[in-house]
């Protein structure tokens, strides 16, 4: 609106009125608002396998399927390479249950592996010792820690012990469990295997416990909640696997792996 006399009313203002009235304006033309500068501030968060060079990666058809398939990859510069041909496996009589590896896996949607449940745990999990029946010089070819199998070696499975989740050989502590898997086997079930990091270290009472890569009883057979497969190629496995590249093992039902393989920076499956 002009004066009378043709005036606009802005020149009439004190120069800092004017600042004062634009000012909130120009602000909120030219600056982020605050959630632009906290998503931008924010830093990317690492895949869960950025870490590993090599990777096991089980699957299969859905949660309550016992049969599936493991393949081996390395990670390469163009990214994930598989290493070994595919390995015909058996998960828990009861499918796969979400677990504890590493990161707790157990509130996503979906069944949730508990002891006892006959399922094997699904999610991402680092790798612990191998063992065997054969004697240390006999497993020269295995790289991860070694335990030698005996009469006296057990994994304890009773919730209340302190030693739950847990190889040790009987004596070498004080009993405080009714539960244990005696490993040394009238079969050869055990005659190589590997411990998987599930509900460990610091176990959730009732988590899940002793779960192993291991060799399978037939290839239609599912496990108490292990994963198996057959002995040439469990051992093959043991000499592949290699803790200075920080292995991963994958464990999921076929639409959840499609569903995260790109935000866990997952390899194609063929």
């Amino acid at each position: 609106m002009l004066r009378p006399d043709s005036t606009p009313l802005l020149t009439l203002l004190p120069n800092g009125v004017l600042l004062a009235l634009l000012f909130p304006a120009l602000m909120a033309c030219t600056s982020p608002s605050q959630t632009d500068t906290d998503t931008q501030d924010k830093p990317e968060e690492p895949m869960l396998t950025s870490t590993a060079q090599r990777l096991l990666v089980v699957r299969t058809a859905g949660w309550d399927s016992v049969a599936g398939t493991l393949h081996t990859f390395v990670r390469a510069e163009s990214g994930w390479e598989m290493a070994t041909e595919p390995i015909p496996i058996v998960v828990g009589k009861n499918g796969l249950g979400w677990g504890r590896g590493i990161q707790d896996f157990t509130s996503r949607p979906g069944p949730v592996k508990q002891e006892g449940d006959l399922k094997s745990p699904a999610g991402v999990f680092s790798l612990g010792e191998a063992f065997g029946y054969a004697d240390p010089q006999a497993a020269t070819f295995i790289k991860a820690p070694y335990t030698h199998v005996t009469a006296v070696t057990m994994c304890i499975e009773d919730t209340a012990s302190a030693h739950y989740n847990r190889i040790l050989d009987e004596g070498a502590e004080t009993p405080d469990w009714n539960s244990t898997d005696h490993m040394l086997r009238q079969d050869d079930l055990y005659e190589w295997g590997m411990f998987v990091n599930h509900n460990r270290p610091g176990p959730v009472p009732g988590g899940g416990s002793c779960i192993f890569l291991h060799v399978w009883r037939q290839n239609d057979s599912g496990t108490a909640g292990c994963t198996a497969m057959p002995k040439v190629r469990m051992r093959e496995l043991l000499a592949w696997i290699d803790p200075q590249q920080s292995p991963l093992l994958v464990q999921l039902p076929a639409a959840e792996y499609a569903a995260l393989q790109a935000e866990w920076g997952l390899p194609a499956l063929p």
